[in-house]
C-alpha cells in the first residue's frame, strides 16, 4: 500500500503562484512514477502532469504548459507542482496519483491507469 497526502492549497487570485505537495509513505516511492489530476465541479477528472520513476521525463497537458512545472524528491518521498499564472479555470480540487513501475509508461491520461490516491487539496483561483 501507498499512502498520499496532498498538502498547498488554497484561494488564490489570478496570476499568483501555489506550490502543491504530496508527501507518500508505505513502499518504495522510487518504484511509482507520480501524477496530478484535477476536477472542477461537474466535470471530469482530468490530467495535469505527470512525472517519472526518476523525475528525468515529465508530460503536462496544454492548458498549464510553460505555467505548471512537476517535479519530485525521492529522498523525501514527496512529490510537488508548482503553479504559476493561476487563471481562474485552474479552480478545481487536485490530486496526486502513483502508477506503479509494472505498468507500461509513467503516465496515462485516464485515471483507471493509477494504483493509489490522495484525497485532494482545493485550489481556488478568484479573478
Amino acid at each position: 500500500q501507498v499512502q498520499l497526502v496532498e498538502s498547498g492549497g488554497g484561494l488564490v487570485q489570478a496570476g499568483d503562484s501555489l506550490r502543491l505537495s504530496c508527501a507518500a509513505s508505505g513502499r518504495t516511492f522510487s518504484n511509482y512514477a507520480m501524477s496530478w489530476f484535477r476536477q472542477a465541479p461537474g466535470k471530469e477528472r482530468e490530467f495535469v502532469a505527470a512525472i517519472s520513476w526518476s523525475g528525468g521525463n515529465t508530460e503536462y497537458t496544454t492548458s498549464v504548459k510553460g505555467r505548471f512545472t512537476i517535479s519530485r524528491d525521492n529522498a523525501k518521498n514527496t512529490v510537488y507542482l508548482q503553479m504559476n499564472s493561476l487563471k481562474p479555470e485552474d479552480t478545481a480540487v487536485y490530486y496526486c496519483a502513483a502508477r506503479g513501475d509494472w505498468r507500461t509508461g509513467y503516465y496515462s491520461h485516464s485515471k483507471n491507469g493509477y494504483d493509489y490516491w490522495g484525497q485532494g487539496t482545493q485550489v481556488t483561483v478568484s479573478s
